[in-house]
């Protein structure tokens, strides 16, 4: 059987050990957040992040969070490299997981005209190559097999454009409808895809995408705690997309009936500088 270093087995429900979940950007946040929810039921866990102390400082928190328990696992990957997802994608295929987080990703704010391409470059690499890349890596096992699950992390900017934050917007669409066909695609098979779009909440990403100041974030801000624990339920039911909250909710449903044009800038507003116009 394929062994990850460190002993770790592939995955299938029936395994001794239990079933192997794969979680990538599981270093702080949601990813953290629903990696905790999969160890405390008893997953297998690859915890997959970039930067090493936090990777592992969030490994030895969930160890000891759950007994101690040593099979939780850990690689160290930039998604953005090409050779990097490359072999992530290999191993997550030889690995076979029962289920697939894809979490991985960040934003960037200001005029496009003025951003600087090589982070956006890096974001689409990471937002939407990584997530359609892990996902085309995991999927054929998965149906040949007739059982996993797909959690692909989107947000509430995957429903409207992002003016001031255009290229993050733009790839959390496309992670809403990626999932969206993919559910449609398994439906029946046994394996199931979700897209978890949560709005603001308190992590790294706002400030790391320089979104902190803005209108959006000023606003109510969700936990993370919360969100993964909404979104890990939509997901054990196989739900095909998940919203947390009921403001959240609302907006959605109200971005399906207000024209495109006043739906772009009411983002435009959100996405302002709190103070700016």
């Amino acid at each position: 059987m394929p062994t990850w270093p460190g002993g770790m087995r592939s995955g299938g429900t029936s395994g001794d050990e239990g079933p192997l979940a794969i979680v990538t950007g599981a270093s702080s946040g949601i990813g953290y957040e629903i990696a905790r929810l999969l160890a405390h039921d008893g997953y297998r866990l690859l915890l997959v992040a970039r930067d090493p102390a936090r990777l592992e400082a969030a490994a030895a928190s969930l160890r000891a969070g759950n007994g101690g328990r040593r099979l939780i696992e850990t690689h160290v990957v930039d998604l953005a490299d090409p050779d990097g997802l490359d072999e992530m994608a290999c191993f997550a295929n030889t690995l076979c997981p029962d289920v697939l987080v894809n979490n991985a990703g960040f934003g960037g704010y200001g005029p496009f005209a003025r951003t600087g391409i090589a982070r956006e470059v890096e974001m689409i690499a990471t937002n939407v190559t990584a997530l359609t890349v892990l996902a085309k890596a995991v999927l054929p096992p998965m149906l040949e097999r007739g059982s996993g699950r797909i959690l692909n992390v989107g947000s509430t900017a995957s429903f409207a454009p992002g003016p001031f934050a255009a290229v993050y917007a733009a790839t959390k669409a496309y992670v809403l409808s990626f999932s969206e066909a993919l559910s449609e695609e398994t439906r029946g098979s046994g394996v199931t895809v979700t897209a978890l779009c949560p709005g603001p909440t308190h992590t790294a990403f706002a400030a790391r995408a320089g979104m902190g100041e803005t209108r959006v974030f000023k606003g109510a801000v969700a936990d993370a705690e919360g969100v993964a624990k909404i979104g890990y339920q939509a997901m054990r039911a196989g739900k095909p997309v998940a919203v947390p909250g009921l403001l959240n909710q609302l907006l959605v449903f109200m971005v399906r009936l207000v024209p495109r044009a006043l739906v772009v800038q009411m983002s435009r507003r959100e996405f302002t500088l709190d103070g700016g116009k």
